[in-house]
């Protein structure tokens, strides 16, 4: 099929036409078209990672993520593309972490072991822990535990896309997922997932004010943490402070909530 005709169709009539051809040449043209895309989602995952993990290194498995969309997404579903692909290119990147073991054992630990407190000392409280009473029960003064928050910095986007909710792989839903627009559902499991959701918001909203802020603006608005600094009027660092104190505390209540539920 000749660029010409491609150009004028439709994007949503190419997709149609793709399903049913599986054209190579739109492949192609789709690649080009949303290759920006890939990079946008590698930069913002990005943020707050070690030097160790390269910028290209994340763009590299973003493009599998992009491919993976191309091939399953169904626009039948009602779903835009551009929602599905960001969904793919981020768990393609984040598998592919998990799959280098770039994170260092000690920091590991030291992020299990700060979760597994809070989630028993507000479960202790049946209520929202104060940095106060976390750093009390880690043995450490508050300034202690707000280093420890951001030496672990660079973990908190990679659990936030734990997954929380697994049936087969087009039913996959992770917090990260949740928090942002929905992906495409089976009409089989969307009770279920809907009411996932649900939980997840609620245990957002019982944040405190300037965390669940972070977390919405983050990831419903899609600011940098650079623009949520100047918003909140506060340094990036400590934008990267109570996002990563905002995932520890939420990843901390699901597993509470989790244990009743799963």
């Amino acid at each position: 099929m000749g660029n010409v005709l491609l150009e004028e169709r439709t994007e949503e009539e190419l997709w149609e036409l793709y399903k049913k051809t599986r054209d190579p040449k739109i492949r192609e043209a789709f690649i080009k078209q949303y290759a920006p895309l890939v990079k946008y989602v590698a930069g913002k995952i990005a943020v707050g990672m070690p030097h160790t993990v390269e910028f290209d290194d994340l763009v590299g498995f973003g493009v599998f993520g992009l491919l993976d969309a191309i091939d399953k997404y169904d626009p039948a579903k009602n779903v835009k593309f551009k929602t599905y692909a960001v969904t793919r290119i981020r768990g393609a990147i984040f598998d592919e972490l998990r799959s280098i073991d770039w994170v260092p054992r000690s920091v590991r630990q030291k992020t299990k072991e700060l979760e597994e407190t809070i989630s028993t000392l507000e479960a202790q409280l049946g209520r929202t822990a104060t940095d106060q009473e976390i750093a009390q029960a880690l043995g450490m003064d508050e300034e202690e535990y707000l280093k420890t928050v951001m030496k672990i910095s660079g973990t908190s986007l990679l659990s936030l896309n734990d997954i929380w909710f697994s049936g087969d792989e087009n039913d996959r839903m992770s917090i990260g997922d949740s928090i942002e627009a929905p992906a495409s559902l089976n009409p089989e499991v969307i009770v279920e997932k809907d009411e996932i959701r649900r939980i997840i918001v609620e245990a957002i909203n019982e944040l405190p004010e300037k965390e669940k802020k972070v977390l919405i603006l983050y990831y419903y608005e899609d600011l940098t943490l650079k623009e949520i600094g100047q918003v909140l009027d506060v340094t990036e660092s400590r934008v990267s402070q109570l996002h990563t104190k905002a995932i520890v505390r939420l990843r901390a209540k699901l597993t509470n909530i989790r244990k009743g539920i799963v």
